[in-house]
């Protein structure tokens, strides 16, 4: 009986162990997206957006012309993350855009405005840079805010 229970104990321990391997990896694993989101907002948010800076943190082409796109509108604008979350290869942000618009934006001229606008974007990692992107942002706050929209 005492043989069958530190068998027992021997399996369950490294089972255990094999788990927690697991989970450690994981989570080393999501800290490094994580991380990549982190210093991608840091390299751009207040900052001048060129092509060189983006290609260090994104692959996904889509992502670029976004970011070229509003970077038109305002200028410098700021990412402020609020949360951070991450699982497997995607990282979800809940952050602020803010920035001035003093640009075209889709046929609205610069109107001077500063606007501070909540959203929420997923990003996919791949290789240590961004490869995939979902946006959810509040449009119609952002219209609003820009003087455009009640």
């Amino acid at each position: 009986m005492l043989q069958t229970i530190r068998s027992v104990l021997r399996r369950s321990a490294a089972t255990a162990a094999l788990v927690l391997g697991a989970i450690q990896a994981g989570w080393a694993g999501n800290q490094e997206n994580v991380a990549t989101v982190r210093d991608y907002f840091a390299a751009i948010s207040g900052k001048d957006k060129p092509a060189a800076t983006l290609n260090v943190y994104v692959s996904d082409e889509e992502l670029k012309k976004h970011v070229v796109f509003l970077e038109s509108a305002f200028p410098h604008y700021v990412l402020v993350s609020e949360d951070v979350v991450a699982q497997d290869d995607k990282v979800a942000v809940r952050a602020r855009f803010q920035g001035t618009h003093t640009g075209d934006l889709m046929g609205i001229g610069p109107t001077g405005k500063s606007v501070d606008v909540p959203f929420i974007i997923i990003y996919r990692i791949a290789g240590g840079r961004i490869a995939e992107h979902w946006l959810s942002i509040d449009q119609m706050e952002l219209l609003k805010q820009l003087g455009v929209a009640k």
